[in-house]
């Protein structure tokens, strides 16, 4: 009986213990947002990849060093309805920049390298442009070197080819210009970093996959990493990477990379919140590194810009954060970390249309909606304020316009009472009037201006567009050039390229500019004014060259990433 008795008390004393403890459980979570709440909104945002027949994405969420939320969307693979999750692997374009740059960043702080070297120290093949180029401006996007893809793809290679490190390094061994002077522009270059990954092998006496999964990947806890160098490889749990399609839904967008630096990461959700965890735990590097890794770049003229090593510096809502995104195929990545908060989100996808950066945005808004709204209430706002335009001062800023420094083609037009800034069939903006002669681009993240003036005979004879923290980009008005038939004949005929080791020939079909050339689009050039004309909504500018003469001898290519590459215009026959 006395031993029925203490039982009954420590069962008494058990229970009142676990009713303590389940109401001090019950008040904690009145505390916390309902993690069913969160995942509502999240899934939400998320609705459209949540069925099997769909590609998707892979989400997680660091928070203060946990993982606070990590889920996937939809198929990996459409062919099996593989579903996503956490630990699907994904293909992460530019995302991979990060590591290189980490990689070099810890050789300089072994003492290895500096950043300052010129990189014919360690890659001698390279040409000399006659301009010390070095690591640094390499890791900065500042080298003036020409964009190894938009190289590949003037040279008839097709993106989804097998294209390896030696195939890149073939090209940029062949160049004999650079886009302009090292340390003079910030123009985002792949080069760079594969040149990078070469460097690292070189000093390390490693290959660049082996150094950084010894030193990088495998310290963090970043089992399912690898840089993807073998198009082979066969890699388990691996997405497959698709693009919308009118007609079948999706289709595949086939990637068969087989070169790394600048791309070609395979990594899941779960792994790159270790990566993120570490600019806060600095597990590998230290400080010494992390600060380096997150120094941003300052040009030739003292100007600061945003991007530092891999990485990108900016805000979101007036929260400091570290980013990079990236696309290849129909992979999309994005990973965005706030350092001030320990917070970040990291979305994985394999459609092309996915927008992962806005999906991060959109959990990141979740998570973090007081900080952002005390942080934005803080930013300054635009003092711009919008006024009411006649519709006769508005006809006056109408017409084609050539953007002389940046040489471009814009046009103003004016609808439904509307002005709008068009730069191609599918891409203009709204302009709003903030006074007479000048206009602000709507809907865009940062204060665009466009000014009007010199009006003669009721329309304006200038236009200069302001970007901020850049110089003006003055503008003239022109008439439209509408070259005949026998005008276009003047440029056809075969061009040469030393640079690309190709051959361009044009031609005129039913009025029109073609180009004949492997995988070239099937488009005509569009005339812009006399000698230049463009190709893909305007990426594409061909600036064509008139010897003392005044015969066509050549043209000059310029793309987003490229400037100036010359062709010479071949004897017929030739």
């Amino acid at each position: 009986m006395k031993y029925f008795m203490k039982g009954r008390v420590l069962l008494y004393a058990l229970f009142f213990l676990v009713l303590v403890a389940s109401a001090a459980l019950i008040q904690e979570k009145k505390k916390e947002k309902p993690r069913s709440t969160v995942e509502a909104k999240i899934d939400k945002i998320f609705a459209g990849f949540a069925k099997p027949e769909s590609p998707g994405a892979a989400v997680a969420v660091l928070k203060e060093g946990m993982v606070v939320f990590r889920k996937g969307y939809g198929s990996a693979q459409l062919e099996y309805k593989i579903p996503i999750t956490p630990s699907t692997i994904f293909h992460v374009a530019s995302v991979s920049k990060q590591f290189t740059a980490m990689a070099i960043t810890m050789l300089e702080a072994q003492g290895k390298l500096s950043v300052d070297d010129d990189i014919h120290k360690y890659l001698p093949d390279i040409p000399d442009f006659g301009k010390k180029i070095t690591i640094r401006h390499l890791l900065h996007h500042v080298s003036g070197l020409r964009d190894q893809w938009e190289l590949l793809i003037m040279s008839g290679w097709r993106m989804d080819d097998v294209i390896t490190q030696d195939h890149i390094l073939d090209v940029v061994k062949r160049q004999k210009e650079l886009n302009f002077m090292p340390g003079d522009r910030y123009m985002y270059c792949n080069t760079g970093y594969s040149l990078m990954a070469e460097i690292v092998s070189k000093i390390s006496g490693k290959p660049f996959v082996e150094w950084v999964k010894e030193n990088i990947f495998d310290p963090l806890g970043m089992s399912s990493t690898h840089f993807h160098i073998d198009h082979e490889q066969i890699v388990k749990n691996r997405a497959y990477s698709y693009a919308k399609d009118e007609e079948k839904g999706f289709k595949k967008s086939v990637l068969n990379y087989a070169n790394v630096g600048a791309t070609s990461l395979f990594t899941t959700v779960e792994d790159m919140t270790n990566w993120m965890r570490n600019f806060d735990e600095k597990r590998i590097g230290g400080k010494e590194v992390i600060d380096r890794m997150l120094t941003q770049a300052v040009l030739n003229n003292g100007k600061k810009i945003s991007y530092a090593r891999g990485v990108v510096i900016g805000t979101y809502k007036g929260l400091k954060t570290i980013g990079h995104s990236g696309g290849d195929a129909g992979f999309r990545s994005n990973m965005l970390y706030f350092p001030g908060e320990k917070f970040g989100v990291v979305v994985l996808s394999n459609l092309a249309s996915s927008q992962p950066t806005r999906l991060c945005q959109q959990v990141t808004d979740i998570y973090l909606a007081k900080k952002l709204k005390e942080a934005k209430k803080e930013e300054k706002k635009p003092a711009s304020k919008k006024i009411k335009l006649k519709e006769k001062q508005l006809l006056a800023c109408e017409g084609t316009y050539w953007l002389e420094t940046s040489k471009l083609l814009r046009r103003i037009v004016l609808e439904k009472k509307k002005l709008y800034y068009v730069r191609s069939k599918t891409n203009r903006t709204e302009l709003a009037p903030i006074s007479v002669t000048e206009f602000i681009m709507l809907d865009i993240p940062i204060e665009v201006i466009v000014r009007f003036s010199q009006q003669e005979n009721g329309k304006y004879a200038r236009v200069t567009v302001l970007i901020p923290g850049e110089d003006p980009i003055p503008g003239k008005r022109i008439e439209p050039f509408e070259p005949t038939e026998a005008d276009l004949k003047e440029y056809a005929g075969t061009y040469h390229s030393e640079e690309l080791d190709v051959k361009y020939r044009f031609m005129v079909r039913d009025g029109k500019l073609y180009i004949r050339f492997r995988n070239f689009s099937k488009d005509p050039f569009n005339p812009l004014i006399r000698d230049v004309f463009s190709l893909s909504e305007g990426y594409i500018r061909l600036n064509f060259q008139r010897n003392e003469q005044g015969q066509i001898s050549g043209f000059l290519v310029n793309t987003g990433r490229v400037v100036d590459l010359k062709f010479k215009k071949l004897a017929a026959g030739s």
